[in-house]
């Protein structure tokens, strides 16, 4: 009779839930849960921001108008940061002391260019604060340098998710709007108005980019081999003693057409917030601006939607399938989330924006509706941007480029009296966008086959930073 082995010990119930909320926790899914969870609570903090700044502020459209400005600006970082991660995965920017060597090459060009830029915008602070329509100069002059400042968090968020740490990324998103909600609503209460609510932005991404780089040499000195004779910093000195193994100006004309391509969204998305302070009084631009802040939610579900639509339209290009049914898929994924939010608008847009932004703030309250169709319409021009760029083609830019240059010479030269007929040409600038994007993205290329030949994978094109074909 053979002998009985012993029966192992069962874990506990509640060791085995920590076990594998442990292994969930370093899993790729976990990882990725954990930077969208961190970026839902980043727009939570941005929209109290909003509320309480509109309730703050009596020149709201001051502060939207600036911010607008800045969000057309950071616009290269956006692409950037995509671009850096995956740079720094595929190891073309170095590894270890070598990467930390180029970052620093690049943290020093751009704190530079962010020096120069500022005492431009301090000599041109009355045209830049002109033409964005605010009186304050000084929060004008800010402008310039945050968008770099933008830029380089951007590239060191970047090589966080490259490095692999998505902790610290999701910890920069919440930290960031943390740090702009106190500072700006610090300098804000302490009689710098606007000026200080906007300053709030520009300090909370220099803060944040120090911390980040703090991160990335703990995280470069944790991923290095151990029995090193030479210490971290010995190493990184020899590396940046050898030049960055790639040029700041190289990384960034790589990624020239997603640049581009995000470029003509923040014009369609923003300009109008800068094009009705110069249109309306304070009071009623105030008003537009906390009401475009509504009407513009719905651009967020857009860029989830990117998240599968960029990869599987990928994925299928290389595999010679029809790429079309992808973007079918996307849109229709925001039109099903658009429909309660526009019959919220339609129903209860007073409600809304009272409980939202106080009752000061209700002066464009029946330009609801039609900016957020105007605004679901721009997250379809969204997708179909993404899904061209997913195919590696850029020809489609100057088209939609002309329309977003379009766009601000329209509503200032046509601008209606009033908020709602300001909003019906938003509307229909934005429904002109749409079709000519979605013919753009339906339509076949020429050269294309009935039914391609299957082709090895290529890279992600869109907002990557990758090299698209025309």
């Amino acid at each position: 009779m053979p002998e009985a082995r012993p029966t192992p010990p069962v874990p506990s119930s509640g060791t085995g839930v920590r076990a594998r909320l442990e292994a969930l926790r370093g899993s790729d899914l976990g990882k990725a849960a954990g930077l969208a969870g961190a970026m839902i609570v980043n727009n939570v903090v941005a929209l109290l921001a909003t509320v309480l700044f509109a309730r703050l502020l009596d020149d709201y459209g001051s502060l939207a108008s600036l911010l607008a400005y800045v969000l057309i600006l950071s616009v290269v970082g956006q692409a950037m940061q995509v671009a850096t991660a995956r740079e720094a995965v595929l190891g073309t920017l170095g590894t270890g002391p070598e990467l930390a060597a180029t970052l620093r090459s690049w943290t020093r060009t751009l704190l530079l260019l962010t020096v120069a830029l500022g005492v431009v915008s301090v000599l041109l602070r009355a045209p830049i604060a002109a033409a964005v329509g605010v009186e304050e100069e000084w929060a004008a002059a800010a402008g310039l340098p945050a968008g770099v400042l933008w830029l380089l968090l951007a590239v060191l968020r970047g090589a966080l998710q490259g490095t692999g740490d998505y902790r610290a990324v999701g910890v920069s998103l919440i930290g960031e709007q943390t740090v702009r909600l106190i500072s700006g609503t610090a300098l804000a209460a302490a009689g710098l108005d606007v000026t200080g609510a906007f300053l709030g932005t520009p300090i909370a991404l220099a803060v944040t980019a120090v911390w980040c780089g703090v991160e990335l040499r703990r995280r470069i000195g944790e991923l290095e081999a151990p029995g090193q004779t030479r210490s971290l910093q010995e190493r990184i000195a020899a590396a940046a003693a050898s030049g960055p193994a790639v040029r700041l100006r190289d990384h960034v004309e790589r990624a020239w057409a997603p640049i581009a391509g995000l470029v003509v969204i923040a014009v369609l998305q923003n300009i109008d917030v800068i094009a009705a302070k110069h249109s309306f009084s304070t009071d009623v631009a105030s008003s537009y601006g906390a009401t475009g802040v509504a009407a513009k939610a719905l651009i967020w579900v857009a860029m989830g939607a990117g998240f599968y639509l960029v990869p599987e339209t990928s994925r299928r290009d290389a595999e010679g399938e029809d790429t079309r049914p992808v973007l079918v898929r996307a849109i229709a994924i925001v039109v099903v989330l658009a429909i309660p939010a526009l019959l919220i608008f339609a129903a209860v847009p007073r409600l809304l924006l009272r409980a939202a932004f106080g009752a000061d703030r209700l002066l464009a309250v029946d330009a609801l509706l039609p900016l957020g169709v105007a605004f679901t319409l721009l997250a379809v021009t969204y997708l179909a941007i993404q899904y061209l760029l997913a195919l590696h083609r850029t020809r489609f830019l100057v088209p939609m480029g002309v329309i977003a240059l379009a766009e601000p010479v329209l509503l200032l030269v046509l601008s209606p009296e009033d908020p709602t007929g300001f909003a019906m040409l938003v509307l229909a600038i934005q429904a002109f966008a749409c079709v000519a994007a979605l013919v753009l993205a339906f339509r076949r290329p020429a050269t294309a086959a009935v039914s391609a030949p299957a082709r090895p994978a290529r890279p992600q094109p869109a907002a990557d930073g990758s090299t698209p074909r025309g």
